[in-house]
């Protein structure tokens, strides 16, 4: 039996196999063109496509695809296979670099937000060479950006690598103003924790909710929930470990480095953590973990939910987005630093993100608005929608002392002025965790906690990195011209404290309290989906993504209509669905059971007028009265759903949804959950929270 350390990465074509497999020439020249960014010579690309062609059929591939990340939140493949006919009849295996460095797809059948039209079919993918191919389910998969005819970015990844491109410029900038001349490059990293729930596959195919949606329109809340808090951390089942490690063996021979699994807060529920990547190569990862945690799930009677809001009064699943900025040399340019100069780069680059996530809140909302996510925005273990930034104590008192020109610290006597005096010494671990914070310094790196467990995390780090980029732009703007670098500095770090300090928050995101500080403060309370998309097309967040040619404007407007009718028809779904189970399932159960009810009270007033039917009439009374609501907000329900159809535009849709078609639903969710508290489980039609989430 292989041990990890051998098996690890085998199905990936990483630079050790392009190492062993290519000419020395080649493989330089290959990786020249990777690190600059430039276009694969066509002669190199045949070289390179052979070795791949040949390692992937040594492993049992008789095909490839160019594996890319559509508008649809999942990946698409094509699979064509090497096989190509000789002369005498039979087939040769072939692989050419044109087809390693471009395909083509139909670019009308995937979503493009008005960008193409049902006509203009033509699509092109082209290979991400800085994302390693691998061979999965023994297919060839070839990591790529996917663009229309046009030219316009119909994907995730496309954005995301335009983004990265302009954080390294801006940050080179900055880099130079203090004299590291040895760094040639930058990099942000990204290390997405992955939440999710695993249901037992039986149970789950009898709920039409969880099929449809992928998250549960009814259900009374179990006599045990979280309460207890025993899950978290706890003993692993049998079951759920066995998935576990088929899970880790299978990303592992991919390269994807899942490094850390526990039990989370809610029943059933579960996380995945990766060491820290390359944000494209972590998307890439990320986007792989999801569809094989769902797959490996399956394969074990399982079913693995990656909704934000699986459950009501439990805890929903999102991503924690670790993300930091590396330089080439292996230096973190937020790790805080001893000397003077290093403490001075930190903290203006300390000083970026708290104006670029001051400046940008609505642009981080929006990245992670989703029907899905707006169930556990708020709630429990999430966030609430208002971004702000946890620092920790010791380093918003630093701040403070800068602001103010005041000593840092009991002892300290001379005033602290960056660049000129020592700072003082930071450990590694200079802040707590707030789990209850959006965007939290966590020692050397932020975790941007709102995002929903089935998003990509392409769109979030699209919008860090460029909205930083913009940011560190402006400060080298300022200092590249100064006169006096040291003054200049100090005097920059010191007034973007004094005007961005309010999106500083270091309490508690679940109190009350903060959402009516945060308003006081001035900043964005934006609850729902419906409310967060419009601000995409901003003028300044157009100015932001168009300067940096991270979107065109073309392409914001495109995204912007593909979000709004993405809410509007998972909204319409479920309601749909609820629709459906209460017509056919909820409603016809309880109404069966009151009859028993009444057929019992009937019974026994037949034997004796005297017999006690008190329990009987007040269970039927309480039924009949909730089934009588129950059908008023059906009908309710029925007549929004008409008039929904009646609208057009995308944002008016997505406002009726929110004002007038989820409210229904949750009267009707109300009125069918207190049925399920009143009728027998022999009569009730579909599995119970307590079935679901204590079944595996």
């Amino acid at each position: 039996m292989k041990t990890v350390t051998e098996y690890f990465g085998s199905m990936v074509f990483d630079d050790k196999v392009m190492q062993s497999m290519l000419d020395e020439n080649i493989y330089n020249t290959l990786k020249r063109t990777i690190k600059d960014g430039r276009s694969l010579n066509l002669s190199v690309a045949n070289e390179v496509a052979n070795a791949m062609k040949d390692w992937a059929i040594s492993l049992g591939a008789t095909h490839f695809t160019h594996w890319f990340q559509p508008m649809t939140g999942i990946t698409a493949e094509k699979h064509d296979s090497f096989i190509s006919p000789d002369k005498n009849g039979r087939v040769i295996m072939e692989f050419s670099g044109k087809e390693l460095v471009r395909g083509e797809t139909d670019a009308s059948s995937f979503p493009s937000g008005g960008l193409r039209a049902t006509f203009e079919a033509r699509g092109y993918t082209a290979w991400d060479a800085t994302s390693y191919a691998f061979i999965k389910d023994g297919v060839l998969c070839i990591p790529t950006a996917f663009c229309s005819y046009s030219g316009d970015a119909l994907d995730q990844k496309t954005p995301l690598l335009r983004s990265m491109e302009a954080i390294n410029r801006q940050t080179m900038r900055v880099l130079k103003l203090f004299g590291n001349d040895e760094v040639t490059s930058v990099k942000t990293t990204v290390g997405p924790e992955q939440e999710y729930f695993l249901v037992d596959k039986q149970v789950f195919n009898k709920r039409k909710d969880l099929v449809y949606t992928g998250r549960t329109l009814f259900g009374a809340e179990p006599p045990k929930g979280q309460a207890l808090e025993g899950h978290y951390y706890g003993v692993i089942k049998p079951r759920v470990q066995a998935f576990m490690n088929d899970l880790n063996e299978e990303l592992w021979k991919l390269g994807v480095l899942a490094k850390t699994e526990h039990n989370e807060a809610a029943p059933a529920q579960h996380e995945l953590a990766p060491i820290f990547a390359t944000t494209n190569i972590a998307a890439d990862h990320n986007q792989l973990t999801m569809e094989i945690m769902q797959k490996l799930a399956k394969k074990h009677d399982m079913v693995c939910l990656l909704h934000e809001k699986p459950f009501e009064g439990v805890n929903g699943s999102g991503k924690h987005n670790n993300w930091s900025i590396s330089t080439n040399t292996g230096i973190n340019l937020f790790e805080p630093g001893d000397t003077p100069s290093k403490n001075a780069q930190f903290l203006l680059f300390l000083c970026a993100v708290l104006k670029a996530v001051d400046d940008y809140q609505d642009l981080l909302r929006i990245s992670v608005a989703s029907a899905g996510n707006d169930h556990r925005l708020g709630a429990h273990e999430a966030p609430p929608a208002v971004v702000s930034i946890f620092l920790g104590d010791e380093l918003t008192e630093i701040l403070e002392a800068i602001e103010k020109d005041q000593p840092y610290g009991a002892k300290e006597k001379e005033l602290l002025r960056v660049g000129v005096h020592t700072m003082p010494k930071f450990p590694k671990d200079t802040t707590d965790r707030n789990r209850t914070s959006p965007f939290a310094f966590t020692g050397n790196k932020f975790e941007f906690r709102m995002l929903g467990s089935s998003a990509s995390v392409s769109a979030p780090n699209t919008v860090i990195n460029t909205a930083v980029a913009e940011i560190l732009k402006q400060f080298a703007d300022e200092l590249e011209s100064a006169d006096n670098f040291e003054t200049a500095l100090h005097d920059l770090i010191k007034r973007v404290i004094t005007t961005h300090k309010r999106i500083i928050f270091n309490g508690n995101g679940y109190d009350d309290k903060w959402l009516a500080e945060a308003e006081k403060r001035g900043l964005l309370n934006l609850r729902t989906t419906p409310d967060a998309l419009p601000h995409f097309v901003d003028a300044k967040n157009v100015e932001l993504f168009t300067a940096h040619k991270v979107y065109t404007e073309r392409e914001m407007h495109s995204r912007l209509e593909i979000q709004l009718q993405n809410y509007c028809a998972l909204v319409n779904i479920e309601a749909k669905t609820m629709v459906e189970m209460a017509k056919k399932e909820i409603l016809p159960a309880a109404s069966e059971y009151s009859q028993l009810l009444s057929d019992t009270i009937l019974s026994k007033k037949a034997v004796s007028e005297t017999l006690d039917c008190t329990y009987e009439t007040e269970i039927l009374t309480e039924i009949s009265e909730r089934i009588a609501k129950a059908y008023k907000h059906l009908k309710s329900l029925e007549k929004a759903l008409v008039n929904a159809g009646k609208i057009h535009e995308a944002a008016a849709l997505s406002v009726y949804y929110k004002d007038k078609v989820l409210p229904v639903m949750a009267k009707l969710r109300g009125e069918a959950d207190a049925l399920e508290n009143l009728v027998s489980a022999d009569y009730w039609p579909i599995p119970t929270y307590g079935d679901l989430m204590f079944g595996v």
